[in-house]
């Protein structure tokens, strides 16, 4: 097996990495001076089983390339098969026409992927399910679920915590939670007026007097999730913290969240941290680097991945 790093999140490669305990394969992934991109495998790897591990975060574009040229590197190069390992899925929130004349991105994102040569794709917590079907290959899908339980059992384990759904397309992901911990579940009622703008309206649920966990997918602009944690205050929680998978938090995400009621914004290393997160005084990262290298030794050893989240 041979593991090979991207230059989108090279700390969490080298996490996963570790968790094997099998060195990161050497390549020179560049760019020319017009900003091509550009691959060399300097190992190796023929008949080997290999597995990129590349985010398509920002530059998502770039990133993308990254993956493609990558994964063209390792078709010429013979290696018995091709595993795409995604943690974050760019392009997941363009999975369906949502006007006249407007793209499927996602759709075209995995048909770049497989055209490449990819035999297979390893990610977490996919933005829409039905991407899964966009592939013609086979793609896991895996959930962090589980690393937020953990994280949750131990930090409330005292408390009476309610699972809270920032609106009701993340309704089944929040239940998924709630249903694990054997807690309560509430939900955010919101009226978005235009793109990027969110207007929360009111919270299904008791939450009065209640520490209030909210668990999303995706946090970008997180107004969506600054506004719900307002409202909850305003309906009497105790306190707000956010459990969110992707932290794309870009252009003024962090001092919205900075200066917004929430308590702790935990999210996971599928994206790498900026200096502005890092220093964040209500944001923290923890690591889904194991949960990825199981997989992945699974993958490799055809045993079940599913039976991760039994």
């Amino acid at each position: 097996m041979k593991i090979l790093a991207g230059n989108s999140n090279p700390l969490l490669a080298q996490a996963i990495s570790d968790s094997l305990d099998l060195p990161l394969t050497k390549a020179s992934i560049r760019r020319f001076s017009d900003m091509e991109v550009f691959v060399e495998i300097d190992e190796n790897v023929r008949g080997e089983d290999t597995f990129i591990i590349q985010s398509t975060s920002f530059p998502a574009n770039d990133n993308l390339m990254e993956l493609l040229v990558t994964i063209d590197a390792l078709k010429r190069g013979s290696a018995r098969r091709i595993t795409a390992v995604i943690p974050y899925f760019g392009y997941a929130r363009q999975d369906r026409k949502s006007g006249p004349r407007t793209p499927i991105s996602a759709k075209l994102v995995a048909n770049l992927i497989t055209v490449a040569g990819a035999d297979r794709v390893l990610t977490l917590d996919l933005h829409a399910a039905q991407i899964q079907g966009f592939f013609d290959i086979p793609l896991d899908n895996l959930f962090a679920a589980p690393v937020f339980v953990k994280d949750m059992e131990q930090r409330f384990a005292d408390e009476s915590p309610i699972i809270v759904s920032p609106d009701v397309g993340g309704v089944v992901r929040a239940r998924a939670v709630a249903k694990r911990l054997d807690i309560d579940l509430a939900i955010i009622d919101k009226r978005r007026e235009r793109a990027g703008v969110s207007e929360v309206m009111h919270v299904i649920g008791e939450v009065k007097g209640r520490h209030c966990l909210i668990v999303d997918d995706i946090v970008d602009s997180a107004g969506t999730m600054c506004n719900a944690a307002v409202a909850l205050m305003e309906h009497g929680a105790s306190s707000v913290s956010t459990y969110i998978t992707h932290g794309v938090l870009s252009g003024g995400a962090v001092a919205r969240v900075t200066a917004s009621p929430i308590e702790t914004l935990i999210i996971t290393d599928s994206i790498l941290a900026t200096a502005a997160m890092r220093q964040a005084h209500n944001i923290q990262q923890i690591s889904i680097a194991p949960l990825m290298a199981e997989a992945i030794k699974r993958i490799s050893t055809e045993s079940s991945v599913s039976s991760l989240f039994d």
